[in-house]
């Protein structure tokens, strides 16, 4: 009787997981359709690694009741295609306030099983965990971390690599999602901030309204804007609809009816159940007490320097959207749109980024 009760348990847990998967995944794609074909995972196994690494030359603030640190340490993730011993192009991942690391996993697994060398950390003070709280101004010193983590890797010597090959110097990328975005657009084009190795730059729902066409001057880096239309955390007409003029290369991609926190890896699963992801993000920021971003003017620079003051018009989810795509169809198209990206500018062949790019172009 005992054992039946047991099997019994077993076929209904099993059942519910086939049940809870079938709800959370979204409606595939065509099956003859080109993204469908692009979708699928590269020829390479794809392996990670995860390391903690310390920048002893820069220090961490206080927060709260966190008095600081001398240096900053990072909780490091690295994926990367196995046993491929060519130069790899290397792309930095940043997540946003209150996320992870794990936030672009899907993509990153993505990358990785093409040839991509794909590196995360968690920043220090902005991390869900972070010491005394996660803090937004400290997204000032997350460009520093993406500079110290392509410095790091460039640096090991070929028996300190965990992958086989080398990374390539002129093939160097960064993308981050909300405030990992904002820190993306902080590296490729800051005044002071940036770093030239970085040769293409993707904001995924990312802050635009501070970021002035005198900004974007400061480097020829291509940069493209991934936002949604039912964004209640960034909002999409103030922050991306007016990207396109701003820019000298690159896009926008606008993807309709989709909302902030379905582009983070954490709504690919169960939470999908709960609804908008957006009413989880506002819901967490409120209990967080998220400043308003007036707090932020004049964080990231002067207006010589091409920055201008927030957008005070509509404050973070003071709307919230009831009719929007579910978080793994949009997850689809952002992994789309970031490789066909990088690979207009990253592909091996001159023949296969012209293709690419002008994919790209008629996309945007």
């Amino acid at each position: 009787m005992r054992a039946l009760r047991i099997a019994a348990l077993t076929i209904g847990t099993f059942a519910a997981l086939v049940v809870l998967a079938w709800l959370t995944e979204p409606e595939p794609l065509p099956a003859n359709s080109l993204s469908t074909t692009r979708l699928q995972p590269g020829p390479y196994r794809v392996e990670v690694r995860e390391f903690t690494w310390v920048d002893a030359t820069r220090s961490t603030p206080a927060n709260a009741a966190y008095r600081g640190a001398p240096d900053r340490t990072l909780a490091v993730s690295l994926w990367f295609a196995a046993d491929l011993e060519v130069a790899h192009p290397l792309l930095v991942f940043s997540h946003g306030l209150m996320s992870s690391r794990a936030g672009g996993t899907y993509m990153a697994e993505h990358l990785a099983s093409y040839g991509y060398v794909v590196v995360a950390a968690d920043h220090p003070l902005s991390n869900l965990r972070a010491p005394g709280g996660p803090d937004y101004h400290d997204v000032v010193n997350q460009p520093g971390d993406v500079s110290y983590l392509i410095t790091h890797l460039l640096a090991l010597e070929p028996s300190q690599r965990p992958f086989a090959g080398a990374i390539d110097r002129s093939r160097i990328g960064v993308f981050g999602i909300s405030r990992g975005a904002a820190t993306a657009t902080l590296t490729a084009f800051h005044p002071v901030w940036r770093d030239p190795r970085v040769a293409a730059a993707i904001s995924i729902a990312g802050p635009g309204d501070v970021f002035g066409a005198r900004f974007f001057d400061h480097a020829a880096v291509p940069f493209l804007m991934i936002a949604g239309t039912a964004d209640a955390i960034v909002d999409y007409e103030l922050n991306a609809a007016h990207i396109p003029a701003r820019i000298r290369d690159g896009g926008l991609l606008t993807v309709s009816g989709a909302t902030h926190a379905g582009f983070t890896n954490v709504t690919s699963g169960w939470l999908r159940l709960l609804g908008n992801p957006d009413d989880i993000g506002c819901n967490a920021a409120s209990a967080a007490d998220i400043p308003e971003r007036s707090v932020f003017i004049g964080l990231f620079g002067t207006a010589e320097q091409g920055l201008l003051e927030p957008s005070e018009q509509r404050p973070p989810c003071a709307v919230r959207y009831s009719e929007v795509m579910r978080a793994g169809r949009q997850q689809m198209i952002a992994t789309l749109a970031v490789r066909a990206f990088f690979e207009s500018r990253f592909a091996p062949a001159a023949q296969a980024r012209a293709r690419l790019h002008a994919g790209h172009e008629e996309m945007t």
